[in-house]
């Protein structure tokens, strides 16, 4: 019986950002296909609607590959031709996710349509609502792609997110059942179709995989883009149901397709896909959205990087410790600070708000990384300047470095 290897963290975080796609040098030009190939890799890119700096699903991508044409994810998430890749649906959260992956959700959308895996108050409309589903179905039938805003009004003095028309709930449902699609966008409003319509025939007649096994098939990919994960982490990466995580986990330890692995300090068994093969170092230098797959799992983020990380946007501004929209630093192998940033057009800047550092601080070399990545990130943002709009030691610091 072969002992189980034990990990330091050091080790694991470079395991999981190699995995993550850091520390490959920077392509002199970024074409479509590195863009699928990254989001490949990943497996799943979360969407957000904030868009303080810049829609969230757009940065991962500028991170690892640095400045590319962001229309070439919007072509290969939303286009009509040959350069769609991906597809939306429910991963992790609202997701775009390359299209091999549709026949590993068909198995969530069945699960939809039966009422089950999804919010209680999805499954009772779907159960009361059926012939205004229906009907809903036959417009997009009818009449193409459709926004919820062609459909029907929200109710009045509500907001956009709690204010649903019955249409857009129905659309909704539909969604979720992988009876409509998402075709494109108008701003940032989903325009829905019927699959047939929108994604290729080929992704569409893929043989059926059975739910045990498109689950083993997702824990796998979460696998193989963590570097190193538990449980938790696995499950949580395309929202798994605990019980079916951990019966797939234990039929893929069995057939050897998973490895279990200790990691100093943490609590629960990790594991990796086969024999972990641990970078030396990994130069990494990025700003991290906080929708970023490397950070999304809170848990993890403060178990890999000791770094404890919260999304202040909708805590009431006197409450905020670090700022309405903040982006972690990368730098090598650690998260040293926190940048509270605004892409402000008006101005014509890339706006810092706040500059947090955290312990062991920013030498000279991750200083000017930053510097760097605030540059680049202006320049992609079609930004004039970085504007510091805070003071401490560490931004007078900074100032220098952007000269």
């Amino acid at each position: 019986m072969t002992s189980t290897q034990t990990l330091t963290l050091a080790q694991a975080r470079r395991l999981a950002l190699r995995a993550q796609g850091f520390g490959r040098a920077l392509p002199g030009a970024v074409d479509h296909r590195q863009v699928l190939a990254q989001i490949a890799r990943l497996g799943v890119l979360q969407i957000d609607s904030v868009n303080a700096l810049v829609r969230s699903h757009y940065l991962p991508l500028f991170s690892r590959l640095g400045a590319y044409d962001r229309t070439l994810l919007e072509q290969a998430a939303w286009s009509g031709g040959r350069r769609r890749g991906l597809f939306e649906y429910w991963g992790h959260e609202a997701s775009l996710l390359p299209l091999s992956f549709h026949p590993l959700l068909r198995w969530r959308m069945q699960q939809a349509r039966n009422g089950e895996g999804i919010y209680k108050q999805m499954a009772r409309f779907g159960r009361e609502q059926q012939p205004l589903i229906r009907r809903v179905l036959q417009a997009v039938r009818e009449q193409g792609a459709l926004g919820a805003g062609s459909l029907g009004q929200k109710a009045a003095g509500s907001s956009a997110w709690w204010g649903w028309s019955a249409e857009k709930h129905a659309l909704e449902w539909l969604f979720a059942a992988g009876e409509v699609t998402v075709a494109g966008r108008r701003g940032f409003e989903r325009l829905y179709d019927l699959p047939e319509r929108v994604l290729p025939t080929a992704v569409l007649n893929a043989p059926e995989v059975e739910s045990a096994e498109a689950q083993r098939r997702l824990l796998l990919h979460a696998a193989e883009a963590l570097g190193v994960a538990t449980e938790k982490d696995l499950r949580d990466y395309y929202r798994l149901d605990t019980r079916d995580s951990q019966a797939r986990l234990a039929e893929l330890l069995e057939a050897g397709e998973l490895q279990a692995v200790r990691v100093q300090d943490w609590a629960q068994p990790a594991y990796c896909r086969g024999e972990p093969k641990i970078p030396r170092k990994v130069e990494a230098s990025a700003l991290l959205s906080p929708f970023d797959s490397l950070i999304w799992e809170r848990a993890r983020t403060e178990r890999l990087f000791d770094f404890r990380y919260r999304l202040e946007i909708y805590t009431p501004q006197h409450k905020r410790v670090y700022g309405y929209y903040v982006l972690p630093f990368l730098y090598r192998d650690r998260l040293l600070a926190r940048v509270d940033l605004r892409a402000e057009r008006a101005q014509g800047c890339l706006a810092v708000h706040a500059l947090h550092v955290e312990t062991p601080g920013l030498d000279e070399d991750a200083l000017l990384a930053l510097a760097r990545n605030l540059q680049a990130l202006a320049a992609w943002l079609g930004l004039e300047r970085v504007a510091l709009n805070c003071t401490s030691n560490d931004v007078v610091r900074l100032r220098r470095c952007l000269g």
